[in-house]
């Protein structure tokens, strides 16, 4: 079935229609606002709020027409409340002030290095605007058309594109930068 199909049949009462909806985009919502948030248990919340709000909408007799979107976009809003919330301010204060903490025995020297590299990666992403870094996650981690990701975000689509082609310029500028020091470093 298709996810109008299924949200059609969510509408009518269809509870299995609702679980295969869920399943279908679960996992998907979740890696998307753990990225976003870097909470798993704050994105399991929001993903259950997420389809809360399904549920609520589908009750007022409003089927949203293309549901993917719909689905990024209540999530995406409810990540941007969440960050302009005092609960967060709070957290993150408690977080900048806690150290990072290494590993102590990597298992693997190939997997520290990446873990080192996907780390160096988000530090890269947190330079980005708001706007650029939902774009990336969306495209390159969610998968989603440029279209859908217009509509999750409420832009114009020239605006996502343009924003996406700025922060991939921007990262690749980074990426190289660092990588001249640390050629630089190892020429010395």
């Amino acid at each position: 079935m298709t996810d109008e199909e299924l949200v059609v049949a969510m509408a009518r009462g269809n509870q299995a229609a609702f679980e295969a909806l869920v399943h279908r985009y679960h996992a998907p919502l979740l890696g998307y606002l753990e990225r976003m948030l870097r909470d798993r248990r704050k994105a399991e919340d929001v993903v259950q709020e997420t389809f809360l709000k399904l549920i609520k909408q589908l009750k007022t007799k409003k089927t949203p027409e293309k549901i993917k979107p719909w689905l990024y976009q209540v999530a995406t809003n409810q990540c941007r409340d969440y960050w302009k919330s005092a609960g967060f301010r709070s957290e993150k204060q408690i977080l900048d002030f806690i150290p990072d903490q290494a590993d102590r025995e990597p298992s693997v020297v190939e997997l520290f290095e990446r873990q080192e590299s996907r780390v160096e990666f988000l530090k890269q992403l947190d330079t980005l605007s708001e706007t650029q870094r939902e774009i990336v996650y969306l495209r390159f981690y969610q998968e989603l058309k440029y279209q859908e990701i217009a509509e999750a975000l409420e832009l114009p689509l020239g605006t996502v594109k343009s924003n996406l082609f700025h922060a991939l310029k921007k990262l690749k500028a980074s990426i190289e930068r660092k990588e001249e020091v640390s050629h630089a470093r190892h020429r010395s």
